[in-house]
């Protein structure tokens, strides 16, 4: 009983935290300046290429999303999640603080954390990775420990490395 509970919570968990996601992606492709709108966005705030940024973002938000929604090989769309929130946290948030009430990187790190934490604790038996790998030992890299440090060093990896790449804070004026 407290199997299928936990199993169902996770799934509450994975497909909310994966479509709020993917809404995210969906929202720079399609919604009011579209991918150009963001491009610009992006090079407005030190992320440039604009265009490559915005396309990049815009995907991997999708990607990372539906994978986690789905539990495809939980811990990279985790990583995806840590990557993406680091680097909003760092280029748009950090200047304002903790929270989110005046736009702080609150969210930020919510966002990246439950990803992180379902890693952890890998995505139940209500996913593709429980009905594709169960039962192999590839399995046993989704989860637990492996799930941590796979969501956590590939994600910090990703978000640094974009930032030390291609971030170029704008010039303060005034």
């Amino acid at each position: 009983m407290a199997e299928s509970a936990f199993d169902t919570a996770i799934l509450i968990l994975r497909v909310v935290l994966g479509l709020t996601m993917a809404a995210h992606g969906y929202n720079k492709f399609f919604g009011g300046g579209r991918i150009p709108g963001t491009a610009g966005w992006f090079d407005s705030i030190g992320m440039k290429p604009g265009m490559f940024h915005a396309r990049v973002a815009a995907t991997t938000e999708i990607a990372a999303g539906l994978g986690l929604a789905v539990g495809l090989l939980t811990p990279i769309p985790a990583a995806g999640f840590v990557a993406l929130m680091l680097v909003a946290a760092w280029t748009v948030h950090r200047a304002n603080g903790f929270f989110i009430v005046k736009e702080g990187w609150e969210y930020n790190l919510i966002l990246a954390v439950a990803a992180i934490a379902i890693a952890g604790t890998g995505a139940g038996r209500f996913s593709l990775d429980h009905l594709l790998f169960s039962g192999t030992g590839f399995y046993d890299y989704l989860y637990g420990w492996w799930g941590l440090a796979i969501a956590v060093v590939l994600g910090l990896a990703g978000g640094i490395g974009q930032l030390a790449i291609f971030y170029r804070p704008p010039a303060k004026t005034g």
